[in-house]
């Protein structure tokens, strides 16, 4: 969810997404707004909106660049739903690029568009936790009227109960991702393929306090790639690492996860994790984690810049 407003920033180019269901009339309608609105460029779409493989979508947000913003006539016309709403624009803003929608006031170059982004991020996240209460309290009623829950065909090894119920997880997954894209995504993308699946699962877990697996979140971002929203390469197999430069992608990838971390913060987060400083010993000083963040950033690792220990 998007909960940090930011400046407002120089608006660069207006990018324009137009999408219809099969069965509706021609985009023409949008495109006239979308270039009345000064969109440069219009990308047209042919899809369900609950269509998760909409390649045109996935390849505008791969190819926007910083600065430029992405334009929709309704919300409606962009996602299915409010947490694939604030995924798309939390991928966006990850990039630098910005999003606007015509009939909604929702635009992220705006404060008044970043208030009323953050109230949709409140309401989605009120609305799933209403429906968790309300699935505890129906099943603790059916259990008091002598009831078993759960779904008969799968009680009764039905396979198609089994696939429906397979399908119906996988895509709840997917929708939690999305809802929390950008807690993680940024590090992934600073991480891999680079760096081991083990390395970067231990620095999720370490500065975000999440619980993510090596399997559970390489196949969550295979799944992404996929769905042409991540890029592809992510899911690459990682080089070989030499010792120091494994520990200058670590403390970089550290660093970039939690910017306001010190020196004396990531030289613990270490010793946690039971990394061994270049010399092999246990014990991880300031100095060090300075020395690697500057080796870091001279080969031009993002984020790396040193911060004072305090």
């Amino acid at each position: 969810m998007v909960t940090k407003p930011r400046k407002t920033a120089v608006q660069g180019r207006l990018i324009g997404y137009a999408r219809v269901s099969t069965d509706e009339q021609g985009t023409d309608p949008q495109l006239d707004e979308l270039r009345a609105a000064g969109c440069e460029t219009v990308l047209e779409e042919h899809a369900s909106g609950a269509d998760r493989t909409r390649p045109v979508l996935a390849r505008l947000l791969r190819e926007i660049r910083p600065g430029e913003t992405l334009v929709v006539v309704r919300l409606d016309r962009l996602a299915r739903s409010v947490s694939h709403l604030l995924a798309v624009i939390e991928q966006l803003e990850t990039g630098g690029a910005h999003f606007r929608s015509l009939h909604d006031p929702i635009d992220t170059c705006t404060p008044q568009g970043m208030f009323s982004l953050q109230v949709l991020g409140a309401v989605a996240q009120l609305e799933r936790a209403l429906i968790a209460e309300r699935t505890k309290a129906g099943l603790k009623a059916a259990r008091s009227r002598g009831r078993i829950g759960g779904n008969p065909g799968l009680r009764a090894g039905d396979p198609d109960a089994i696939r429906k119920v397979r399908a119906s997880r996988a895509a709840a997954h997917l929708d939690g991702v999305l809802a929390d894209l950008g807690s993680w995504l940024p590090t992934i993308q600073r991480m891999r393929p680079d760096q081991p699946w083990g390395d970067v699962v231990r620095v999720l877990n370490r500065g975000n306090g999440a619980t993510w697996t090596v399997e559970r979140l390489r196949r969550t971002v295979r799944r992404l790639a996929t769905e042409g929203m991540v890029d592809a390469s992510l899911v690459e197999r990682a080089p070989p690492q030499r010792g120091d430069d494994r520990l200058i992608r670590l403390v970089a990838g550290i660093k970039a996860a939690a910017p306001d971390r010190t020196l004396q913060q990531i030289a613990a987060q270490l010793e946690s994790m039971h990394e061994r400083t270049p010399r092999g010993g246990t014990r991880w000083h300031p100095s060090s984690v300075k020395h690697l963040l500057g080796r870091a950033e001279r080969i031009g690792l993002a984020g790396a810049t040193p911060v004072l220990a305090h």
